[in-house]
């Protein structure tokens, strides 16, 4: 059996809840705005390589998740991981930048929902109240992102039991849809007047490089570890099988898109697979309905994260890395609600920014995603070699070899966000996004750390015994 303990946290999500949070999350609203341009930059075959290939890459870092996970079922999933095998600072480091990731995503859901609406409903940008970056902010845009934050976190404050339920129904919304495109390329569809492969490697290259970020999501599982009411080797195993449904989901998607329409006219459409949607069954309505299930994607990708978000702030207040007061569980819903309404406030906060916001924090998330991710595999590396008899219930075959690989990968990742790198950040919006966020982490640290009279919690008890 794993090592347990007791946050206080509700031991209640099932294996299909616990999947399906995952799943939803990593096919949000991306593909529905985004496959017209995977198509357009690597052909409709060239498409579905890419995601092959990244989502082989991103199982790796997957099952090297699966195994840490089902060793320390804990709420916080990569602190737990990393304080273990590199201590406190290397911990915060690790989840400090998860943490950011998941608040960026769920800042970007507060501002691509009232950016769906305004696909959906006719004259909704009104009531222009300033302007960002060249891009006006409407009062519409502001009102209906935050009463959807206070929705969708009121949501999570109630109980994630509630909050999985809510995220299944989302789930079978977008699924529907999805198949709706699928089924309905087959015979209305024609085989794509586009090359298979438009610019060789190069366009396939292009394609994988964003395919890490279609995938973010499978790691919430870690993050709930400790709801989860299911034995720690299935764990394990669902964090592999989400990848691997959401790969699947992907590659469908991109394969009936490419029979309704060229990639460049996908390319030029706000919301290609509506587009292809409307176009397969000659149907603006059609069309429409693809658009509300790219709402739903939303919904269950900022459910997710702010999921994923509040379990990380909690752990690292339970260690006495923030403030402890994070580390409150609500006595009668069994949620770390402090930490829930902590993340849905800074969501609320990206609607003030409008349209641009979108851009920047995806792009300054995305850096903190990639580095938890290389933590966590050095983690896995480290405790394979410190603590060889650790109870595993689910092992990687070849652990060393695939530990090795998934550093190699990681490192490489984050090394595309820095200073001539093919994603590397603007300067000055997206940096300063990066450097208050890690200025922000060092002051709560430090605030932390002296009140904690210097100390921090271990969250497994393990490193007072390696010590002895």
């Amino acid at each position: 059996m794993a090592e347990s303990r007791d946050s206080g946290l509700a031991k209640v999500l099932s294996k299909r809840e616990t999947l399906v949070l995952a799943f939803g999350a990593m096919i949000g609203w991306g593909w529905i705005i985004l496959s017209g341009t995977w198509i357009n930059e690597a052909g409709p075959t060239g498409a579905i390589i890419a995601f092959l290939l990244g989502g082989l890459l991103v199982g790796v870092v997957a099952i090297i998740y699966g195994e840490l996970a089902s060793a320390m079922p804990f709420v916080g999933g990569e602190h737990v991981y990393s304080h273990r095998a590199l201590g406190s600072t290397g911990s915060f480091i690790c989840t400090w930048a998860i943490i950011f990731g998941y608040v960026t995503v769920a800042a970007f859901e507060a501002v691509a929902f009232p950016s769906a609406l305004a696909y959906v409903v006719p004259g909704f940008n009104t009531l222009e109240l300033w302007s960002i970056a060249g891009e006006p902010v409407y009062g519409t845009w502001i009102l209906a992102g935050l009463l959807a934050t206070v929705g969708i976190t009121y949501l999570n404050y109630r109980g994630i039991r509630v909050a999985a339920q809510f995220q299944i129904i989302m789930t079978i919304v977008i699924g529907a849809a999805g198949l709706l495109l699928i089924f309905g390329a087959v015979p209305f569809g024609q085989p794509s007047s586009d090359p298979a492969f438009t610019s060789g490697t190069a366009g396939i290259f292009a394609v994988v490089l964003m395919t890490p970020f279609m995938f973010v999501g499978f790691d919430v599982i870690p993050q709930s570890a400790e709801e989860a009411d299911i034995a720690p080797d299935s764990l394990g195993k669902l964090i592999f099988t989400s990848v691997f449904l959401a790969a699947l989901f992907y590659i469908a998607v991109i394969w009936g898109t490419s029979r309704a329409l060229p990639g460049a006219e996908l390319a030029e459409s706000t919301l290609p697979a509506a587009a292809a949607m409307a176009t397969l069954f000659d149907s603006p309505l059609v069309g429409q309905l693809m658009a509300l299930a790219g709402i739903a994607g939303i919904l269950t990708s900022w459910n997710a994260f702010i999921i994923g978000g509040s379990r990380a702030i909690f752990a690292l207040a339970e260690a006495g890395m923030l403030p402890r007061s994070l580390a409150n569980v609500h006595s009668e819903y069994d949620t770390p609600g402090r930490a829930v309404v902590l993340v849905g406030s800074i969501a609320g906060l990206a609607t003030l920014f409008g349209e641009q916001m979108l851009t920047w924090v995806v792009n300054a998330g995305g850096l903190g995603i990639v580095t938890a991710w290389f933590f966590v595999t050095v983690s896995f590396l480290v405790l394979r070699y410190r603590e060889p008899g650790m109870e595993r219930p689910y092992s990687v075959p070849a652990g060393y070899a695939v530990g090795v690989f998934g550093v190699i990968l990681t490192a490489f990742f984050v090394t595309l966000y820095l200073p001539g790198g093919p994603s590397a950040l603007v300067w000055p919006y997206e940096w300063l996004i990066v450097l208050t966020w890690a200025l922000l982490g060092v002051v709560f640290y430090l605030y932390s750390v002296k009140a904690s009279s210097g100390t921090v919690d271990d969250p497994t008890g393990s490193l007072d015994s390696l010590e002895d």
